[in-house]
């Protein structure tokens, strides 16, 4: 035979294994790998579709924030007049509506003090040591000039001040320690004809005039400005108060920035005009609100578009080609999106009439969007306007008016709806009570032990002395309330006192603050000052008292004024403050978050770490781990079989070269052996 075997079989480098080899694994790892690039590409789609869906709940609910404020169902405008006697400063979105004609006969100023001794140099020592006390209140003047101060009655809202003047102080140190001073009282240092004086200014207004007085006798010389010494400062001008007639009403200020004459309205007065008179209204401004509802149904049909969009199936009008959205197999998004849907079309809880979307002309559509119907918009914001915001905006109430409902700070699991409540007791204050009548009091001086200390709300103050001279009983429950409550140890603990004058005529101490910790007490009481004011440490003390009641058929926690509902339960995070006096028995409540509230928890459920939004997107991740994996291990079986494969054609290329040798030996073999013949 001339036909070479082994050589047919392509022995040598006649099969390219490399590249059969390749082309093997690819057809075995083919299939494998596009399940898993599939579900890639799928799961991938999921993530980013989720993120776009987060995306636009985020962005509709910035649209919500709107309708979850009462401030914009309460805006208010103002038209006000071209003047530059007074300046609008703002207006607040409860201001009292109405018209009103003001007035400006006065303007109101501070008082200010110039101490005439001058020096050459601001920082060097003035070589006086001492206390140096600034009181703030109103001085009467002689009737002579109407220059010198007679007597002064202290401003029992503000509180003194006590500076520890040392010989190495300075007038520029001096000034320092006054405006470093927990006071409004301002202190400045003038150059006036080469040399220094210290200049000191109170707030604006005839009862935040300034008394100074030291307890050392050079201090006083040089600063005092009261009854008995005040030659050495000038008073360079007086306080005084802003004068009004708001609607023909007579009405003073301390402070040219007014903030309480009209509720809801400050103003700036600029300059006395009288004669001059002036009108303006305040009115509702019910744009605020339509223009919020407006763009919150534009961005409602907004979010639910892009939702459908990701949920469910579109068609082209124009190739009638259909587009399954990346979650449109996607069970919890669509729950979702329904939940919303829900929500539009329910009632709000908590509001009993007027409680739907669809009572303000806002109605769903056939493709799920929302349209506003004009007519019944317009109508509802014409006529029914508070009951628009009851819709929309947190409401609260309660049908005993000694009982205020305000949302706390853990309100945002509180369940709307109506709730039942009971008093049980009422708060109180702790006091302490003089044991006989104040009579008018002419003087209180040495000799004679005046000395006294109170505890109020377990602060215990510095032992205090009553001086000065008091004309009634009032004049003196004036001093006494101002001596306990300039008291650094009771300021620093933010504990302070009112003093007044019970029907009998005893003086009585209680305290600011409701509850079982307030008390006042009077630990040492002298001679004199018990006989002067019927207080002593035999006086009855009697201690506050916390609320106490039941809210919705639980035992409430009472803390001073206010009962607090038990934990998690539904009405918690609400609270309700007690007036004093309120009377033991039952009452109801009511807390509605609104549609804008109930739609913002909503969506923080969603968004929450624990929402169906983050767990959806944490499953999808894990099958991507999944993935990874599995395309690790894919990747490592076809590895393995590349090498198997590449190992067997190996050893055939062996055997295929060994056979090849063995064929070369029988190549002319026929032709050797005996009695062969050859054509």
């Amino acid at each position: 035979m001339d036909t070479n075997i082994v050589s047919a079989l392509g022995g040598g480098s006649g099969i390219d294994t490399t590249n059969l080899v390749k082309q093997l694994v690819e057809v075995e790892k083919a299939p494998q790998q596009s399940r898993l690039d599939s579900k890639k590409e799928k799961l991938d789609a999921q993530i980013s579709a989720y993120g776009t869906l987060k995306s636009s709940l985020a962005e509709f609910q910035k649209m919500l924030e709107p309708l979850s404020d009462n401030d914009t169902f309460n805006a208010r405008s103002v038209s006000f007049p071209e003047t530059d006697v007074i300046t609008p400063a703002a207006l607040d979105a409860d201001a009292l509506t109405g018209s009103y004609q003001i007035e400006v006969i006065d303007v109101a100023q501070a008082q200010a003090l110039a101490v005439n001794t001058a020096v050459e140099d601001k920082d060097a020592s003035i070589n006086l040591s001492g206390a140096l006390t600034i009181s703030l209140g109103e001085w009467t003047y002689d009737g002579v000039d109407n220059d010198n101060p007679v007597s002064f009655a202290e401003n029992e809202t503000q509180t003194a001040i006590t500076l520890d003047i040392t010989t190495d102080d300075s007038l520029q140190d001096i000034a320092d320690k006054i405006n470093a001073a927990d006071s409004e009282v301002q202190a400045s240092v003038l150059l006036v004809d080469g040399n220094f004086q210290l200049m000191i200014a109170a707030p604006s207004g005839e009862d935040n005039a300034l008394r100074i007085s030291a307890d050392d006798t050079d201090l006083n010389n040089m600063f005092a400005f009261n009854e008995t010494l005040h030659a050495n400062v000038t008073e360079t001008q007086q306080g005084n108060n802003a004068e009004l007639k708001v609607n023909g009403l007579t009405v003073f200020r301390e402070s040219n920035e007014v903030k309480d004459v009209i509720q809801g309205l400050e103003f700036t007065i600029n300059k006395a005009s009288p004669g001059d008179k002036f009108t303006f209204s305040i009115s509702e401004d019910k744009n605020t609100a339509e223009q919020a509802i407006r763009g919150f149904v534009e961005a409602y049909n907004t979010f639910y578009e892009t939702a459908k969009s990701l949920t469910g199936i579109s068609k082209d009008a124009e190739t009638n080609q259909t587009t399954r959205g990346d979650l449109a197999t996607d069970g919890s998004a669509k729950t979702l999106l329904n939940s919303i849907r829900g929500l539009i079309s329910s009632t709000v809880p908590g509001v009993s009439e007027f409680n739907a979307l669809t009572n303000v002309g806002i109605r769903t559509q056939l493709d799920g969007t929302l349209e506003i119907i004009d007519k019944e918009f317009n109508a509802a914001i014409a006529d029914n306007f508070d009951k628009v915001a009851s819709i929309f905006a947190p409401q609260t109430s309660s049908t005993s008016s000694y009982v205020d409902v305000s949302v706390g700070s853990y309100a945002s699991k509180t369940v709307s709806g109506t709730y039942t409540g009971s008093i049980a007791a009422a708060p109180s204050k702790g006091s302490v009570v003089g044991a006989v009548p104040v009579l008018p009091i002419d003087t209180v001086a040495s000799p004679g032990d005046y000395t006294f200390s109170v505890t109020v709300d377990g602060i215990t103050s510095s032992e205090l002395t009553l001086s000065g001279s008091f004309a009634t009983a009032d004049d003196l429950r004036t001093e006494l309330q101002s001596l306990i409550n300039n008291d650094a140890t009771l300021k620093e603990a933010n504990t302070f006192v009112d003093v007044v004058i019970e029907t009998g005529g005893e003086f009585k101490l209680a305290s600011r603050e409701f509850g079982s910790a307030s008390e006042v007490d009077i630990e040492t009481s002298g001679a004199e000052f018990a006989a002067s004011t019927g207080l002593s440490t035999l006086s009855v003390s009697s201690n506050g008292a916390d609320a106490t009641g039941n809210i919705n058929g639980e035992a409430a926690f009472g803390s001073g004024n206010v009962l607090l509902p038990k934990i998690d339960t539904d009405p918690y995070g609400l609270n309700l403050t007690v007036r004093a006096g309120a009377p033991i028995g039952d009452f109801s409540f009511t807390f509605s978050k609104g549609f804008a509230g109930e739609m913002a928890a909503l969506f923080d459920s969603f968004l929450s770490k624990t929402g169906v939004i983050q767990t959806r997107e944490d499953s999808i991740n894990s099958q991507l781990k999944g993935i990874t994996e599995d395309q690790t291990n894919l990747d490592r079986r076809m590895t393995i079989y590349q090498d198997r494969l590449t190992q067997q054609y190996l050893a055939m290329e062996k055997v295929i070269t060994s056979l090849k040798t063995t064929g070369d030996t029988f190549t002319g073999l026929v032709d050797r052996l005996p009695f062969t013949a050859k054509k």
